[in-house]
């Protein structure tokens, strides 16, 4: 049976929704993840997540948590609604002939999405990146600094923390808008294989929990489905965000190593750190993801933004 279809407005506002709410939840463990995969051997300033966001809240107050967030928030709204939205396209598209979706299309619909969905995502994890890497590249140069036995009267002020606005005029000028779009190709890495692991995973999940006699899965079936097809796609594509991190950082730490390409990232982090680094901060991107598709897929399949758009056009009827 084909997908029910529903509006594109509703998509959107539904895949927004879940964007703000997931993002406002879980953004200080994504803050962690993004800590521990720059770190080198040789400079690792955090032992755990836990040991990140401590340190962090020492140095920078809780809100230095959320450095970055304000991107995520403006930016994961058309994100999230143009992957839900997409995949949600392409499934209606390969279903045309009203026969159930096999998997190798519902892995192509999934391809779909996450190809659609770096548009965005592109330059939204560009800024995000420098702004939430920035606090640990200032704590580790406070460090060594007081490691060098410098006096603190002719230490270096700190250096003003960049924005996001400053950092899009900075890459615009100097880069164009190819500067904005760094790391495109891991991003796509990334995401599509994300895409094609998650949305058959969840699909097939949320069919398990559906009662026989009910035309939807029950809301905690679905939550349950996303939170674990999140975290299983999260771990496997795992080794291509470290790359795609690595990347997409500007400022670099004192002693870590520079990239010209996926390659040579992928080749530097193998051998100077060996096979492990590229699970670095594996178990926060699942403890992100898990909850960001579980809230995501139960807002979609509650039909919040479907709701919302009867209210405002009951009046009219």
């Amino acid at each position: 049976m084909a997908d029910k279809q529903i509006s594109l407005p509703a998509k959107l506002i539904n895949g927004g929704i879940a964007g703000l709410i997931g993002v406002t939840c879980v953004f200080p463990i994504d803050l962690a993840k993004t800590r521990l995969q720059n770190q080198q051997n040789g400079q690792r300033m955090y032992s755990s997540m836990s040991d990140c966001l401590i340190k962090t809240i020492r140095s920078e107050g809780y809100f230095g948590m959320y450095r970055g967030a304000a991107v995520n928030l403006t930016l994961v709204t058309p994100e999230k609604a143009i992957k839900l939205a997409a995949n949600d396209f392409f499934r209606h598209q390969l279903s045309k002939d009203g026969q159930k979706l096999t998997l190798p299309k519902e892995m192509l619909a999934g391809c779909g999405a996450g190809t659609c969905q770096v548009i965005v995502t592109t330059p939204m994890e560009m800024l995000k990146i420098q702004l939430q890497d920035a606090g640990r590249i200032a704590a580790q140069r406070k460090i060594l600094a007081a490691q060098s036995g410098a006096p603190a009267s002719v230490e270096a002020p700190a250096a003003p923390r960049p924005t996001a606005t400053q950092l899009t005029r900075d890459l615009l000028r100097s880069r164009g808008i190819a500067g904005l779009y760094k790391g495109l190709g891991a991003t796509l890495l990334r995401d599509v294989p994300f895409s094609i692991v998650y949305f058959p995973l969840f699909a097939n999940l949320n069919q398990l929990g559906r009662p026989a006699s009910e035309e939807k899965s029950p809301f905690y079936v679905s939550f349950l489905a996303g939170c674990a097809a999140g975290s299983a796609a999260a771990v496997a594509v795992n080794p291509c965000d470290v790359v795609k991190t690595r990347l997409q950082s500007l400022q670099r730490g004192v002693n870590e190593d520079t990239y010209s390409g996926f390659l040579d990232c992928a080749r530097k982090i193998l051998r100077h750190e060996g096979p492990s680094a590229f699970l670095k901060g594996a178990y926060c991107r699942a403890l992100v993801i898990a909850p960001l598709f579980g809230i995501a897929q139960v807002v979609y399949f509650l039909g919040i933004a479907e709701s919302l758009l009867g209210l405002l056009q009951g009046p009219r009827a």
